[in-house]
């Protein structure tokens, strides 16, 4: 039972760690090098993250340099920012690259909220079934007499208890990155 109920918390622990890291590649007009996270270069026919072909700092609250380590993959990681989806041309002077976050705009603010609560969404969801797997296995349990019905339904208080503090801070971290977009 406590092997269950560890194994549900793990994997709920994981989505909402998920959930983080999607947030994590969320621009909200700050520079973030986790922006960059996705972003695959074609360095010697191998995808490879820019984190690990060049230095990324904030050089200013709204920009983002680009140092590579070897100077001739500066095309290279400024194609592959052009080809992501991040939205914003990359500037190149021969020996950086910069990254100007432009400022938001409301309606593009309301947007990004529309996609954040809708991943929160998909956490909760994702948290709510690995619930039901877990009381699924008491269920098992205690059809094999494992368990007592006592205890099943002790153990199904605590995946719920457990689930709602999941939920719960899905719900804080939703309203945490909401708040960190509409500020202006």
């Amino acid at each position: 039972m406590k092997e269950q109920m560890n194994l549900a918390k793990e994997k709920m622990n994981k989505s909402l760690n998920a959930l983080g890291n999607e947030f994590a590649s969320i621009r909200a007009g700050r520079a973030n090098p986790a922006v960059l996270d996705k972003v695959l270069v074609d360095y010697y026919g191998a995808p490879t993250p820019v984190n690990q072909m060049a230095a990324v700092s904030v050089a200013e609250a709204r920009i983002l340099v680009i140092q590579p380590w070897d100077k001739s993959s500066l095309k290279l990681i400024e194609k592959a920012i052009q080809a992501s989806d991040i939205g914003i041309n990359p500037t190149n002077d021969g020996n950086v690259i910069r990254l100007a976050f432009p400022q938001l705009t409301e309606e593009r603010r309301k947007e990004l909220c529309k996609d954040i609560r809708k991943y929160g969404e998909e956490c909760k969801v994702t948290i709510r079934s690995i619930r039901r797997d877990t009381m699924d296995k008491f269920k098992a349990m205690k059809k094999n007499s494992e368990i007592t019905e006592d205890d099943l339904k002790d153990c199904e208080k605590k995946v719920q208890d457990l689930t709602d503090k999941f939920c719960a801070d899905v719900d804080k971290s939703v309203s945490t990155k909401e708040k960190e977009i509409m500020t202006v």
